[in-house]
């Protein structure tokens, strides 16, 4: 059985970094995890092929080989993904979809030969069982949360590591919150799974083998899912760290309320954290209660903020405007909140009405859903007709996007989040000079505009701030992309 696992071009955003990886040699941001676990799942007289179209083209040779395509992906891919399985039926390949963009929406695919939904490490089996019987049914699905500790390693033979800036590991699935614009309730549930402290360890030390050396990212829901298994992960992971001589770092998602507990910052500090994307959403409280954001209530969100800053990680941040409790005023206040968090790296979006979520229900309900949403932050579309006047809110909304990143403003973040920063990890002077030169060459051979505003940033780094020299740098690489994709 030949089996061709197929990931989707993704559009250029925020998270895609094309501006910037492209300049280091790099093809895409991270390799499908999805469809590298899927490939495990699968039974070793199986042959595969994965190609990422975001790394590779996606030929006719390809499709012809297979006895199965198999399709994976987000509901960003949902365009893409439609092209690879016309493709895939004109040339007479039967096809098989999964993965969140399906689960939600399979309906809306009636070209698919087959759908695998939910979570595979139930539903392949289910597959797996009919083909061997030859009494395929067209959708396999189960509403079974399965034991993350029976999870395999995700099959790394499928890429080449030096394709990818970061490599990505799943510890957990689900979250605590129910945040109503979210969906992992509806894909992953509301308990918490976790693999084992060794099975972490053991796909780290897989990740190194494959000889990547970059940085991983924990794609969790919420890392702070269940707190004991998270600490005791971390524990594991700084133990075993100094005993291999590990030097790559990590990054994640997690909900604000981590920095209530100063243990487990100091954990994930020393285990190796960097930095964190946080829900932040907005800084007004009649639309956190809105959309039950129960873990940003009822504190300073600013100085929840700055005690990652303080424990050696930058807080990277998704925001919204477009609640039915915004006014006008929104964007003036949402500006100003980001600007003093010295949130340099700001995903804001329109709020969205993704399907499976409560708002999504809601929004049916009163009769105010438009369409379908295409999970594309900073396209300036909304599906859903707002409270506030529609073109009011597009035009506040981009305006606002615009001004975030202008050269004068994003710098000045940068500055804000460097002022009460405080590396986990400082690199004496004489070994980053070389490094460091390079990076100013690279920044003003490649940035557009805000030139100006870097060596303002370097310049009052190196007079105040020396031991955050290296992170001013970074930041200011990104904006290379930045610029591009919000000018």
């Amino acid at each position: 059985m030949r089996i061709l696992l197929v990931y989707p071009e993704c559009p250029n955003s925020f998270w895609s970094f094309k501006h910037v990886i492209n300049l280091f040699g790099k093809k895409a941001y991270l390799p499908p995890l999805g469809l590298m676990t899927v490939s495990s799942l699968l039974p070793q007289e199986f042959e595969r092929k994965l190609i990422d179209m975001n790394t590779s083209k996606l030929t006719d040779e390809d499709i012809l080989w297979a006895d199965f395509v198999f399709i994976s992906g987000m509901i960003v891919q949902k365009e893409t993904s439609q092209f690879v399985i016309k493709r895939c039926k004109e040339l007479g390949a039967k096809t098989i979809a999964g993965g969140p963009l399906f689960t939600s929406l399979h309906e809306q695919f009636e070209d698919v030969d087959y759908f695998i939904l939910n979570e595979g490490e139930v539903t392949i089996p289910m597959f797996l069982e009919d083909l061997a019987k030859d009494e395929l049914k067209r959708i396999y699905t189960s509403d079974i949360k399965p034991d993350l500790k029976n999870t395999p390693k995700p099959d790394l033979s499928l890429i080449n590591p030096a394709d990818y800036y970061i490599m990505p590991l799943q510890f957990s699935r689900g979250c605590p919150f129910d945040c109503d614009f979210c969906d992992i309730v509806n894909l992953n549930g509301r308990i918490p799974r976790n693999k084992s402290p060794e099975q972490v360890l053991n796909e780290l030390q897989a990740i190194h083998d494959s000889g990547f050396h970059g940085s991983i990212f924990f794609v969790d829901d919420n890392f702070l899912g269940n707190k004991n298994k998270t600490k005791e992960l971390l524990k594991a992971i700084i133990d075993w760290k100094e005993k291999n001589n590990f030097k790559q770092s990590f990054f994640t998602e997690i909900s604000i309320n981590a920095a209530d507990d100063d243990e487990l910052l100091e954990l994930m500090s020393k285990a190796g954290f960097f930095l964190v994307f946080i829900g932040i959403e907005t800084p007004s409280v009649a639309s956190l209660k809105e959309c039950n954001k129960l873990q940003n209530q009822n504190r300073n969100i600013i100085d929840s903020i700055r005690k990652f800053y303080k424990h050696g990680m930058e807080v990277t941040g998704g925001f919204i405007v477009g609640f039915d409790t915004d006014d006008e005023a929104i964007f003036e206040s949402q500006f100003n909140f980001i600007q003093e968090a010295g949130v340099s790296k700001a995903m804001i979006d329109l709020l969205q009405a993704l399907p499976g979520t409560k708002l999504h229900k809601r929004l049916k309900d009163e009769g105010r859903l438009i369409k379908t949403s295409s999970g594309i932050n900073q396209d300036s579309t909304i599906n859903f007709t707002p409270k506030m006047d529609k073109e009011i809110l597009i035009k506040g909304y981009n305006n606002l996007v615009k001004k975030a990143y202008s050269p004068k403003y994003y710098f000045e973040r940068i500055n804000n989040f460097l002022k009460y920063y405080e590396p986990a990890r400082v690199i004496p002077l004489n070994k980053r000079i070389i490094p460091s030169i390079f990076k100013i060459f690279f920044i003003m051979k490649n940035l557009e505009k805000g030139k100006f505003y870097v060596f303002k940033l370097i310049a009052e780094t190196l007079l105040k701030r020396p031991k955050c020299f290296a992170a001013a740098l970074d930041n200011s690489v990104l904006y290379i992309h930045f610029s591009k994709v919000f000018s």
